[in-house]
């Protein structure tokens, strides 16, 4: 078995910081409204998540240093989502429906927070996040639509950005392509997704994980 680079270990954990550093239970009050066009957008976002009830896809992850990760996103509503790395990162991120936890098998570590303080949650239940915080991002293609995510009330808290282009086979016509998280110190993760597949039969079991930590004998 291949370990994991500490380089890669840093940046697959920087992944998940950055994805949690904006929280869904939010109590700063939410953006101005939005133009009556703009909100329409959002809905039609808002409504294409939850138009998913599975998704795979191929996912590269880049950090603003250009070094990459490859592997597989699967998804399935409600509260569900593996991020399964390629052969050679000995590692996995994975939510249950209640939690999200990063898994490492060469260091034998856990860790785990509540999906509700996660901003992938927007992915996961977007009526919560993105529609109270999202706010449209002006953008050059018209087919292609940017939504940002943050508490300007905290910018500590960074922010996340979802990519979406027109595309008639997906759920709502919205594919969502890439989104980048950016934190509070710059650091930036970028995750891009391809080869969408979606109504897929996944089983529940999917989402289950090996806990590679010690057990206590008593």
């Amino acid at each position: 078995m291949i370990r994991v680079p500490s380089l890669v270990r840093k940046f697959a954990a920087l992944f998940l910081v950055s994805a949690l550093a904006v929280p869904a239970s939010l109590t700063a009050p939410a953006v101005p409204a939005l133009a009556q066009s703009d909100s329409a957008k959002v809905n039609r976002v808002v409504s294409a998540l939850r138009g998913i009830s599975t998704l795979q896809a191929d996912f590269t992850q880049t950090d603003r240093n250009g070094q990459r990760v490859n592997g597989k996103l699967t998804l399935k509503r409600p509260g569900r989502i593996r991020f399964q790395y390629d052969e050679g990162v000995n590692m996995l991120i994975v939510g249950d429906g209640k939690s999200l936890t990063l898994v490492d098998y060469d260091v034998r570590q856990v860790q785990r927070w509540p999906i509700r303080n996660s901003p992938l949650g927007a992915l996961l239940d977007p009526s919560r996040d993105v529609k109270r915080f999202g706010r449209l991002k002006p953008t050059r293609d018209p087919s292609v639509t940017s939504i940002e995510v943050r508490d300007r009330e905290h910018p500590e808290y960074g922010i996340i950005t979802l990519i979406f282009v027109e595309n008639a086979r997906a759920p709502g016509g919205l594919e969502l392509v890439s989104w980048v998280a950016l934190d509070s110190q710059n650091k930036r993760t970028t995750i891009r997704l391809s080869n969408h597949r979606y109504g897929l039969a996944v089983s529940n079991n999917t989402f289950r994980w090996r806990d590679p930590r010690p057990k206590v004998r008593r």
